[in-house]
């Protein structure tokens, strides 16, 4: 009690304790869970709007040859290959290990540039423009949709790469990568059903 009447309970000292956490105690990783809700929602209704143009249309594809199987499937295997340094990268930051972070969040910017130039080459064999016709534009819209959210993955992870090697560093950045990871298990995934509206739909 004080003079006054007024009762302190003991002081903790939480100078020690981090001022971040991994996972739902953190708020950048509901940020990421929100972003990857609001952009499926984008995919989803992209490839719904494919469905609905091939419901309503004679004839489809519209006067152009399916895309060849070639690149977009060495892309999906490119991509699943990234899933491997991307979970490696995710622990190494979780266990705060700047070394191997760093090491890991490397080779995961080259599987993403291998992956964007291969993209680049998927563009140029579409068969079709965006401009031409419904067909066209469905799966230029959703190849590029796609492709945004690799262009934006690569720039962020090529970012906190270059933060690891250089500094200044603050723990919270593992949180940084670790979210990062989370977020390119959805472009990993988002790709495939996308992979098979592309390539495999008009085949059947």
């Amino acid at each position: 009690m004080t003079a006054g009447g007024e009762h302190r309970g003991d002081a903790v000292d939480v100078r020690g304790l981090p001022s971040y956490a991994f996972g739902q105690g953190s708020l950048m990783w509901w940020s990421t869970m929100g972003l990857m809700l609001i952009e499926g929602t984008v995919f989803a209704i992209g490839v719904m709007m494919y469905f609905y143009l091939r419901g309503v249309a004679s004839a489809w594809p519209f006067d152009a040859a399916p895309p060849a199987l070639r690149w977009g499937t060495l892309n999906t295997a490119i991509l699943l290959l990234s899933l491997w340094p991307n979970q490696m990268a995710k622990r190494a930051a979780e266990r705060q290990d700047r070394v191997r972070t760093r090491r890991w969040l490397a080779v995961c910017v080259v599987f993403a540039v291998i992956f964007l130039a291969v993209r680049a080459l998927e563009f140029m064999t579409l068969n079709v423009s965006w401009h031409v016709n419904a067909y066209g534009s469905a799966i230029w819209l959703l190849l590029g949709l796609h492709t945004t959210h690799l262009i934006t993955d690569t720039i962020d992870t090529a970012v906190l790469a270059v933060l690891l090697f250089t500094g200044p560093f603050e723990g919270k950045r593992f949180v940084d990568v670790s979210e990062n990871a989370l977020y390119w298990y959805f472009v990993v995934g988002s790709w495939l059903p996308i992979y098979a509206v592309i390539y495999l739909a008009p085949l059947a």
